[in-house]
């Protein structure tokens, strides 16, 4: 799979529900977008990334990936939730080799 380094960094921190590796994956002033709430910053994002893992048990399977001015993963995602698997589409930009954002929609 040819998707950045950073990206697959963080799909493996997420399957081992290692919350400190999924955050450092992240720049410092990184902004995270999901379920309408906003998450600034690597300790900000480490806290919604373990309440996550915790209310969902969130695994990811990459379905496909278009790599442009961003770079949008579709992934399959499962987990202890209603819906489970949902397909979402993973928004990330890049940036100094960290994710500096990244958007999670429908």
């Amino acid at each position: 799979m040819n998707l950045p380094n950073i990206i697959l960094d963080l799909i493996a921190a997420q399957s081992n529900f290692d919350s400190k590796a999924y955050a450092k994956c992240f720049s410092e002033s990184a902004l995270v977008f999901d379920e309408n709430e906003t998450h600034k910053g690597q300790n900000e994002i480490k806290k919604w990334n373990e309440k996550t893992n915790e209310m969902y048990q969130t695994q990811l399977e990459v379905l496909d990936f278009l790599i442009a001015d961003t770079t949008i993963v579709k992934t399959k995602v499962s987990g202890n939730f209603e819906g489970s698997p949902i397909i979402l589409k993973y928004h990330f930009e890049l940036k100094d080799g960290k994710i500096d954002s990244l958007k999670i929609t429908v």
